[in-house]
C-alpha cells in the first residue's frame, strides 16, 4: 500500500512526487509514455524577457531531484480503471493493480480536433504531434507546411518548427464548420492573438496589442487586417484566410485557401492553391480528465479553463476523499503553473497523511501563493479570464462540499 500514487509524470506529477518524498511519503509515479517528463520533453520557447524556456532541461532537473529522493517512477504503464476501496484507491493498469491511500491525477491535456476536408491524408497532423516528432523524436515532419489554427499553442510550436529548420508557408484559419465556429472566426482569433503579441519580435506588434484589447479597436483591426498578413518571425499570420480543402492522392500535395470576411464568411472567387507537403491542425487543448470521471469525481464546465474540469479547491483536493488533481487536468495553463500546482498537491497529500506535523500547513499556504504568483507572471495564457475560471471552480467545490 502506497501513501500516494501519482498518475502522470509531467511537470505536475513529478513536482508532486518530489514534494511527497521530501516528507518521506511512500510514492509511486506511473505514466504511459516510455520516459518521464510529459509535454516538457517537447517544449522550447523564448520568454518576453529574452530567456529561453527549455522543457527538456526542466524535465531533467525534476527527474534528477526525484531520483535523489529515490522516487519510484515507472513508465509504459497505462491506467484503464480506478476503484475506490475502503483503504483508499485501487489503480488497475496493464502491469497489474496498485493500491494507495491517496491518489493524484496529473494526466494533462489533449488536443481538440478541427476537421478540414482532406484531413485524413498522410502528412496531416495535430500541432502537438508535430512538436513531439520534431523536438522529442527528432523526425522532420516535412519540407514545407502550413498551420491551420491560430492560438497560443500553434504560435509557440510554429516557432519551434522554424528553429528546427522546417519551412512554414503561413498560419491561417480553419474554414468555419460546426466544430470550428470559434477557431475559424477572425474576431475570436484576434482576441487570442493579442494574448501572444508580447512574444513577437516586432515592437510594433507588442505596442499595438496594448490598444487592441478594446472591442472596437479589435474589430477595426480585423476589418483592415493586411492582405499579406502580419509577420511574426518572418512567417505571415493570416486571420482573413482559411484552409477550405487539403489536396492530395496518397499524401498531402497542396491546400486550397480562401479569403474571409471579418465575420469569417468565405469570399467566393478568392480561392488559391498553395503547394505544401504537410499540414498542422491546431484546434486547442482540453483537460484530459477521463480517469476522474471513471472514479466518479464531479465536473464543472468552465470555458475559461478549457472545458470540463474536475471540481477541486485551492489545495487541489476534490470532493472525493483522498483524490487530488494538478496540472492541465484542472484547466489549461503552462508548464510552470502545472509544476507549482503539483508541488501544492504533493504538500496537500503530505498534510493529509501527516496531520500532527506543525509546519506543513504553512508550507501549503506558501505553495498556494506560489501558484498564484506563477500564474500572474506567466508569459503565455491559453485562455482569457483564467482567474475568473479559478474562482468559479472554487465556488463549485464549496457548493458541493456544503451538500456533502
Amino acid at each position: 500500500m502506497y501513501d500516494a500514487i501519482v498518475i502522470g509524470a509531467g511537470p505536475a506529477g513529478l513536482s508532486a512526487a518530489i514534494a511527497c518524498r521530501e516528507w518521506d511519503l511512500h510514492v509511486l509515479v506511473i505514466d504511459e509514455y516510455p520516459k518521464p517528463g510529459g509535454r516538457l520533453l517537447g517544449q522550447l520557447y523564448q520568454d518576453s524577457n529574452g530567456d529561453w524556456w527549455n522543457g527538456l532541461e526542466e524535465a531533467k532537473k525534476l527527474l534528477q531531484r526525484a531520483t535523489e529522493l529515490e522516487t519510484d517512477i515507472r513508465c509504459s504503464i497505462s491506467v484503464h480503471h480506478i476503484e475506490k476501496i475502503s483503504t483508499g484507491f485501487c489503480v488497475h493498469t496493464n502491469k497489474g493493480r496498485f493500491n494507495a491511500s491517496n491518489l493524484l491525477l496529473a494526466t494533462g491535456a489533449a488536443e481538440t480536433p478541427a476537421p478540414i476536408p482532406g484531413w485524413t491524408l498522410p502528412g496531416v497532423m495535430s500541432i502537438g504531434a508535430a512538436q513531439v516528432m520534431t523536438n522529442v523524436q527528432r523526425v522532420r515532419v516535412g519540407k514545407k507546411g502550413i498551420i491551420a489554427g491560430i492560438n497560443v499553442l500553434s504560435v509557440a510550436i510554429a516557432r519551434e518548427l522554424q528553429l528546427a529548420g522546417i519551412e512554414l508557408h503561413s498560419m491561417v484559419l480553419p474554414a468555419i464548420n460546426s466544430v470550428t465556429k470559434q477557431a475559424g472566426n477572425p474576431k475570436q482569433v484576434m482576441d487570442g492573438l493579442i494574448r501572444v503579441a508580447h512574444l513577437a519580435p516586432s515592437a510594433f506588434l507588442r505596442f499595438g496589442s496594448k490598444f487592441a484589447k478594446a472591442t472596437w479597436v479589435r474589430d477595426l483591426a480585423v476589418k483592415f487586417y493586411p492582405r499579406n498578413g502580419m509577420e511574426m518571425w518572418g512567417m505571415p499570420i493570416h486571420i482573413r484566410k482559411a484552409i477550405v480543402q487539403i489536396n492530395g492522392t496518397d499524401q498531402v500535395e497542396s491546400v486550397t485557401l480562401c479569403n474571409l470576411t471579418p465575420d469569417g464568411d468565405r469570399i467566393q472567387g478568392s480561392e488559391e492553391t498553395i503547394d505544401v507537403d504537410f499540414v498542422c491542425i491546431a484546434g486547442g487543448l482540453y483537460p484530459l480528465a477521463e480517469l476522474a470521471s471513471v472514479i466518479g469525481c464531479p465536473f464543472q464546465y468552465i470555458e475559461e479553463l478549457g472545458g470540463h474540469v474536475p471540481v477541486h479547491n485551492e489545495q487541489m483536493e476534490t470532493p472525493i476523499e483522498g483524490l487530488f488533481v494538478a496540472g492541465n487536468i484542472t484547466g489549461i495553463e503552462g508548464a510552470k503553473v502545472a509544476g507549482a500546482q503539483g508541488t501544492l498537491a504533493g504538500l496537500s497529500i503530505a498534510k493529509r497523511k501527516l496531520k500532527d506535523v506543525a509546519d506543513i500547513s504553512d508550507k501549503v499556504v506558501q505553495a498556494m501563493e506560489k501558484v498564484k504568483a506563477t500564474r500572474r507572471d506567466a508569459a503565455i495564457q491559453f485562455h482569457p479570464g483564467i482567474n475568473e475560471g479559478r474562482a468559479k471552480i472554487e465556488k463549485a467545490f464549496q457548493a458541493y462540499d456544503q451538500v456533502m
